[in-house]
């Protein structure tokens, strides 16, 4: 019996073998380092949670602030107040929201910053002409 074809039929097996197993061991490799990667993502990620929470610990509690009305327009007239350096009227408000300078428009508008002195929030230094307090 020859065992030549045999002996060649195995070495190509086994050549074969060798190569998915150190295809094998590459992809491990490989994910190992993903996986790295990832538990170290997850670390950061819950020492910034634990910074963030011990940061918002010392932040004071806003009680004293009341809800707004329900209108797109109210955070968004805040926001103009945040970034004024002084004393804005209606229409200045109306101006910064992108609303067009009409008469109703401008009513509206002051109908919402009056709303705003009531609630605390703003206050009329002069007639028409109001600040963030």
């Amino acid at each position: 019996m020859n065992v030549e074809p045999l002996l060649d039929a195995l070495g190509l097996q086994e050549a074969a073998a060798r190569a998915l197993a150190d295809d094998l061991r590459t992809q491990i490799d490989e994910l190992h380092g993903r996986l790295r990667e990832a538990e170290t993502h997850l670390e950061h990620l819950a020492i910034t949670r634990k910074t963030v929470t011990a940061l918002a610990d010392r932040i004071p509690a806003q009680a004293d602030s009341p809800d707004l009305p329900e209108h797109p327009d109210y955070p968004r007239i805040l926001a103009v107040f945040n970034q004024a350096t002084g004393p804005l009227r209606a229409r200045d408000v109306c101006e910064a929201l992108n609303h067009e300078l009409l008469p109703k428009n401008i009513e509206g508008t002051r109908a919402k910053l009056k709303r705003l002195v009531k609630l605390g929030i703003l206050t009329e230094a002069d007639v028409g002409s109001f600040t963030r307090k």
